[in-house]
């Protein structure tokens, strides 16, 4: 079996198990519900964890010899070469909110590298699809990033603003400043609106494996590039500084307004 064919029969797969997982979170969303604060202060319901229950249950029956990289369970198998990695709610809070922008993220990286992914915005009815040498599309249909190359002319969302402006201020000032128009937003959606071209480039702060793997195919299939905010690949020991744009002259300027100093 070549890869091409192997990837497409496991991308197959992780849209039908990610479509029959999230009608598990949107029973649970606009409901009351418990919730419990996790050591690194972020919250978790059980919609989270159901959902990441079904998602890890259909990957063991139907890849049992693949390893599993989870955010509510932990991990299994990371010696192997391939690894699936799962965030159930991708922006918990949102959907504690009720704030129909959360996603559900499911990465598979081959030797380490990120080669498959899909995020669904469950609430909202759309998916992002990607696998290496596949393209991306969105419900279906072929998407590719926008040509913008200035940053003055681009459309920036900033992800995790508060966690940016109380931690590297002198960046959060700059990134103010830059772009034709700003929005502060969060989670997944503005990368994958950089997929298809709605938006030009998302800076990201303090994301884990299971946030940016399933981004990453999405991004590059479709034409665009997503690094740490040094220029370089994404891999599980990044340290969650996160920048994704439509195109090489955008990303270069973003990296250097990024490593300015003062």
């Amino acid at each position: 079996m070549t890869e091409m064919h192997d990837l497409r029969r496991r991308l197959s797969a992780a849209l039908d198990i990610t479509e029959a997982a999230s009608r598990i979170s949107l029973a649970h969303f606009n409901r009351t519900l418990d919730i419990i604060t996790k050591d690194d202060e972020s919250p978790v319901t059980i919609a989270d964890r159901e959902t990441e229950e079904a998602i890890r249950s259909r990957l063991q029956a139907e890849f049992p010899q693949d390893g599993i990289y989870g955010e509510e369970f932990g991990s299994q198998g990371l010696d192997k070469a391939d690894i699936w990695v799962v965030d159930p709610i991708d922006g918990t809070r949102s959907f504690i909110a009720g704030v129909p922008l959360f996603g559900m993220l499911l990465a598979m990286t081959r030797e380490r590298q990120p080669v498959l992914g899909i995020c669904r915005l469950p609430a909202i009815g759309e998916v992002y699809a990607a696998a290496r040498g596949l393209g991306a599309t969105r419900n279906g249909a072929p998407i590719h990033v926008s040509r913008e190359t200035a940053l003055d002319r681009a459309m920036l969302f900033i992800n995790e603003g508060e966690k940016i402006h109380a931690e590297a201020p002198h960046v959060f000032g700059r990134l103010m400043r830059a772009g034709r128009l700003r929005r502060l937003s969060y989670d997944c959606q503005p990368h994958a609106l950089v997929a298809s071209g709605q938006v030009d480039a998302v800076v990201d702060y303090d994301l884990k494996p299971y946030d940016y793997f399933a981004l990453a195919p999405i991004i590059t299939e479709a034409g665009g590039i997503i690094t740490d905010w040094q220029g370089r690949a994404l891999t599980y020991d990044s340290d969650g500084r996160v920048v994704t744009a439509a195109t090489p002259e955008l990303h270069a300027e973003l990296i250097a307004l990024l490593a300015e100093t003062g």
